[in-house]
């Protein structure tokens, strides 16, 4: 169980008719005396939360300014080089690197920093399957760190262990749009002499301590994917404070003609592939810029409003934030679900249950090292001829995150648009779970 039940707790979950329940100076109808969604009663959250995304002319003028522009693509046009400034310029970063995806940007930071075939990359287990197979692309070793489940993240005091003289990177992610503790990775990563890849693709104006996520590492790398907070449809952006490794970022992306040599004649600095983004996809983003940071405002009020409401109900667990971080840019609302405090309701049940009362919900990522994709990488032909047949079965023997495990079977998200909406649209959620759980044992049975 997560949670001891205080008095105060246990007053806001009883059912009492036609009471308002007072927590501060908030107030709300209390529901759980009537039946659950699922069980024939009204829903709890009434109309639709926020759709996603939010457009208006903005948009279409940026996009018909580009069409009639005749230039399309980034080497004949201004706007992606406006969107890569304007990003700088709210990120703090030295440097931007806008590329046709997130995924293409945590490939491009992995080539210029050197990893290569037979190198070792730390990762976590609790992320989408790009940061990973960024490192398998590579022909590097995806050596897992087991999360924190209290905050989803990469647990750091796992990570030196982990560390051996073939690592080359560590790319922890900023899951959800909560961070890392950059001060404790950094450090160890600073001892070791082994740069950091910040994947915070999901983590657009997240902070830690008063600094942009993605401005920590040697680089750090976004998505703008449709269901981002900064959304293009596609689209991605890699952030450096090196000069030089944007360079040959640039060259990299750009099928190897860099910058400095753009306008030779098929000269190339390097090997390469095409990960560039285009104008129509920069004009994109400058026009969801215009109100990003009214809807980030929005998120993180409304996910604190929702955090001060769901730690009143034994059972929910709202990730945890370490203590340096300033902002959390909510791309997921995540919590922890314990059925022992819902009468053993399963957690597939009490989403179901969630999605009646009109509040959608996702179980989030299953455990990402143990699945039959990467068991495959690894006895390929080609790992077998980088490394050692002995490191290999090292590998799998040490290839365990039983936290991680535990996380999978309890986790609950919820999408960034609901955070777009009402506080009573906060309290409408945490009115829905309160049912749940002074009805579980007749859910059940259902």
């Amino acid at each position: 169980m997560f949670h001891h039940l205080t008095r105060r707790r246990f007053l806001a979950a009883t059912p009492v008719a036609g009471v308002a329940l007072q927590t501060g100076t908030r107030a709300f109808a209390a529901p759980a005396s009537e039946k659950p969604a699922l069980l024939g009663g009204p829903k709890a959250k009434q109309g639709a939360f926020d759709s996603w995304p939010k457009f208006d002319l903005t948009e279409e003028r940026a996009l018909l300014d580009v069409l009639r522009s005749g230039r399309w693509f980034r080497s004949d046009g201004q706007v992606v080089k406006r969107f890569e400034q304007s990003f700088a310029e709210l990120t703090g970063a030295g440097q931007v690197l806008a590329t046709c995806n997130g995924t293409s940007a945590l490939m491009i930071s992995v080539n210029v920093l050197g990893v290569e075939p037979g190198d070792e990359v730390i990762v976590p287990p609790y992320t989408f399957v790009a940061t990973v197979n960024t490192v398998l692309r590579s022909y590097a070793l995806p050596v897992f760190v087991d999360t924190d489940p209290e905050t989803f993240q990469m647990d750091h005091t796992k990570l030196e262990a982990a560390i051996t003289p073939a690592t080359r990177a560590i790319m922890p992610v900023h899951l959800g749009g909560n961070v890392c503790d950059l001060d404790a990775i950094g450090a160890i990563a600073s001892r070791h002499k082994v740069p950091v890849i910040e994947d915070a693709c999901q983590a657009i104006l997240a902070e830690w301590k008063g600094r942009k996520a993605g401005t920590y590492g040697s680089a750090g790398c976004f998505s703008f994917q449709a269901s981002k907070n900064l959304n293009s449809g596609e689209g991605g952006a890699i952030l450096f404070n090196d000069e030089d490794l944007r360079e040959r970022a640039y060259a990299f992306h750009n099928n190897g003609t860099g910058l400095k040599t753009a306008g030779a004649s098929f000269g190339y600095s390097s090997s390469g592939a095409n990960f560039r983004l285009t104008e129509f996809q920069g004009a994109l983003l400058l026009a969801q810029m215009t109100r990003l940071k009214a809807q980030a405002k929005t998120r993180t009020e409304n996910g604190r409003y929702l955090t001060s409401l769901l730690r009143e109900i034994p059972g929910i667990a709202p990730a945890r934030e370490y203590a340096g971080t300033t902002n959390n840019a909510y791309h997921l609302y995540m919590l922890r679900y314990d059925p022992e405090s819902f009468a053993g309701l399963p957690r597939d049940k009490f989403l179901k249950a969630l999605a009646a009362e009109g509040v959608p919900a996702s179980s989030g990522y299953s455990p990402l090292n143990t699945q039959q994709f990467l068991t495959t990488a690894i006895e390929s032909r080609s790992y077998k001829r980088l490394f050692s047949a002995a490191r290999l079965k090292q590998w799998h023997e040490q290839n365990h995150c039983p936290r991680n495990d535990k996380l999978c079977s309890q986790a609950v998200w919820f999408t960034q648009n609901m955070l777009l909406g009402s506080r009573s649209d906060m309290e409408q959620i945490a009115e829905a779970i309160r049912k749940i759980q002074t009805h579980a044992p007749d859910l059940l049975k259902a």
